[in-house]
């Protein structure tokens, strides 16, 4: 690999990259190519950044292509698609929608581990408590433990009774 040599101006602009960033990899990045324009040897900065030295040599020409910081951050990535399907969550929304007592649960609430076993059972497909707490809250839903109210005593009439005023004779003795 040749030596990477920087102006004055990319080297203060991957300086200025460096100093207010949050991203790790970025920090990461933009230190690996300042160092080996310091003359650092790849495999030495490889090892302190705990990154291969095909990472760094990457990392390098994909910086020295342009010389623009702006390559050495992430591009967007689609990630991993939804386990659930848009039958799966249509399915989700209707049982949510009613009792599990109405689809013979002895329960009185959902919960994920119960909502879990009922769409696996339908599905065919396992689905973890993670993922469905994922899209519990996409779809806004949140949960909320439930309080039990008593109806207030018909004999006692509904309202406490106050504090008997103190004796004056006993208080001040």
């Amino acid at each position: 690999m040749d030596t990477l040599t920087l102006t004055y101006w990319q080297r203060r602009h991957l300086e200025r990259q460096l100093h207010p960033t949050h991203d790790a990899r970025v920090y990461r990045r933009t230190l690996a190519v300042l160092e080996i324009a310091d003359g650092e040897p790849v495999a030495s900065v490889a090892r302190r950044l705990r990154v291969t030295p095909r990472a760094v040599y990457h990392w390098v020409a994909t910086y020295g292509r342009d010389h623009a910081p702006d390559a050495l951050p992430d591009r967007d990535r689609s990630g991993r698609p939804r386990l659930l399907t848009p039958s799966d969550r249509e399915l989700l929304r209707e049982l949510l929608g009613c009792s599990p007592q109405e689809m013979g649960y002895f329960a009185a609430q959902w919960t994920v581990p119960l909502l879990r076993g009922h769409l696996t059972r339908r599905t065919g497909r396992p689905f973890s408590d993670d993922t469905l707490r994922r899209e519990l809250q996409r779809l806004s839903y949140t949960w909320k433990r439930s309080r039990c109210t008593l109806d207030p005593d018909p004999e006692f009439g509904g309202k406490k009774e106050e504090h008997p005023a103190p004796d004056p004779a006993i208080a001040s003795t």
